[in-house]
């Protein structure tokens, strides 16, 4: 089983081991492109993995902030009062490139940058580069492959 991101088209596919198509997502990449230096806000691209699955459950629409549950549950009420927040919602999974030097240890490491496939608000698009590096998803969408993928899944991303 492995992942797919295609910045090109917006969208991440599950291959099952066979390389058939499980699903396929709309998602949103970083509004500055890609690009694998610390604090650049760019999605890196290359080989990574699923490092760790956080958020198991939790209900749909939470709000986490340093990868912690806050207890909030997003509404569009609490978005009005909270307007600047990057809202990482639902479920993350955090990603580890694998390849020193492009992704891997030092300034381009993935893991240190915190790149997360997570959940956002429904109301953000999805099919359009808006986020600030990370791989955003629709709710219901995160949490189906939250469920689907195994810590360790290979997370290919693709310009």
């Amino acid at each position: 089983m492995d992942l797919r991101v295609s910045i090109k088209t917006q969208s991440m596919t599950l291959y099952d081991a066979a390389g058939a198509t499980i699903r396929r997502y709309a998602i949103s990449t970083a509004a500055l492109g890609v690009g694998e230096k610390a604090g650049s806000y760019q999605t890196p691209r290359g080989q990574h993995l699923v490092r760790a699955k956080i958020g198991g459950g939790q209900p749909q629409d939470a709000v986490f902030k340093g990868r912690r549950p806050t207890g909030e549950v997003w509404t569009p009420r609490l978005h009005a009062q909270f307007p600047e927040r990057d809202w990482i919602l639902s479920r993350i999974m955090w990603l580890s490139g694998t390849e020193v030097g492009c992704n891997r240890l030092g300034s381009v490491d993935s893991m240190r940058r915190y790149i997360y496939i997570h959940g956002t608000p429904d109301s953000e698009p999805m099919g359009v580069p808006v986020s600030h590096g990370c791989i955003r998803m629709r709710n219901r969408d995160v949490i189906e492959l939250f469920d689907l993928v195994p810590v360790g899944t290979l997370v290919l991303i693709e310009a």
